[in-house]
């Protein structure tokens, strides 16, 4: 492929962030040899998003061959103090994006040789999954392929996934425990897409590095990556806190800001970060695993997780491990979507395209 050729690709719009209303993809044929030309993209595309949609503050990152080529922010992040958004500094919630953490650790587990993706997960637990489907039929075991393919076959039960107060949050184990949720597909057969295997395999990297994920996190794939605008903590540090934004809701003709999202099956939807922040875990991954000096997978264990390991027919799109696939304009995209109720994010990747 020519450089002029690659140069046009069908979407590069790789991390997006935005406040307020509905999640939108972008497929953009804009010459990235032309910086000014994508800056000139993006702000009639978001001039006409924000003013439709009415959403108040986006910010994104593009990324090619290692680098951020653009970063801008548009709009406010505080509407009453018209703080302006900036993709460096304004947090956001990028909702289930941040599932591709967990899915990271996994993988470096694996790689340690602490966890087996065949692997009964049963083993790897506390307490005990029932191979058993919802109407009593034995079923096989669910392992950790199944979990990053959202194959384990689990009913998404959206009740408890958010709470109200801080002191509602129980620990990641107890929680998972007490909201087991029924098995209604056998494993390996039906993607379903859960936000409770995310949580159960965040807990199972917890049990196999003997220290919450969260702290997991924070050592081996944060400080790593330099992503120090980033954390699970909920309530935000006090350093962190002041530069949230306030995602907000628009009812009849006015904005409302809400209040900060407690999520309780934290590891499946409550990071919070910048948009540079996530640009560096998505480099990472563009470049198998390495940032600068720094590794976070193995070359081998970074393909492993960008190869197609479940579709429900060989000839259309379906899931990687973590990564979800779609086909546009004849380019493979490794995307993900990130939904809280304030706050709306789309991630997209082309690696044959870096």
């Amino acid at each position: 492929m020519t450089k002029s050729v690659r140069h046009s690709a069908a979407l590069f719009l790789i991390a997006v962030l935005i406040l307020g209303f509905p999640v939108f993809k972008v497929y953009a044929a804009a010459a990235l040899d032309n910086l000014e030309d994508v800056e000139a993209f993006f702000d009639g595309l978001f001039a006409v998003q924000q003013w439709q949609y009415h959403v108040p503050g986006i910010s994104v990152a593009v990324i090619q061959d290692g680098q951020a080529i653009f970063a801008k922010g548009y709009g406010y992040s505080d509407l009453e103090n018209k703080t302006p958004v900036d993709p460096y500094t304004t947090l956001h919630r990028p909702g289930s994006n941040g599932k591709l953490l967990v899915w990271t650790a996994v993988l470096q587990l694996v790689e340690q040789g602490k966890l087996d993706l065949d692997r009964d997960i049963n083993d790897y637990l506390d307490f005990s999954i029932p191979n058993k489907l919802h109407n009593g039929k034995e079923t096989e075991p669910i392992t950790l392929h199944h979990l990053l393919t959202h194959t384990a076959g689990f009913e998404e039960v959206i009740t408890g996934v958010f709470v109200l107060d801080p002191e509602e949050m129980q620990p990641l184990g107890a929680y998972l425990q007490s909201n087991l949720p029924g098995r209604v597909f056998a494993p390996g057969t039906t993607a379903a897409y859960s936000n409770y295997g995310t949580s159960l395999a965040a807990y199972i990297v917890e049990r196999a590095a003997n220290q919450p994920f969260s702290t997991y996190v924070e050592e081996h794939i944060f400080q790593p990556l330099g992503m120090t605008r980033s954390t699970f903590q909920q309530p935000l540090p006090p350093a962190l806190a002041k530069d949230m934004s306030k995602g907000y809701i628009y009812q009849n003709g006015k904005y409302t800001a809400g209040d900060f999202e407690y999520v309780q099956s934290y590891p499946a939807g409550g990071l919070t970060c910048s948009t540079m922040d996530m640009a560096k875990l998505i480099i990472a991954h563009l470049q198998l695993g390495a940032y600068g000096d720094e590794r976070i997978l193995k070359e081998e264990t970074a393909l492993l997780m960008q190869g197609q390991h479940f579709a429900n027919h060989p000839e259309i799109p379906g899931m990687a491990y973590g990564f979800i696939e779609n086909s546009v304009n004849g380019y493979r995209v490794l995307e993900h979507g990130g939904d809280t109720g304030l706050f709306h994010t789309g991630l997209y990747l082309i690696p044959q395209e870096q």
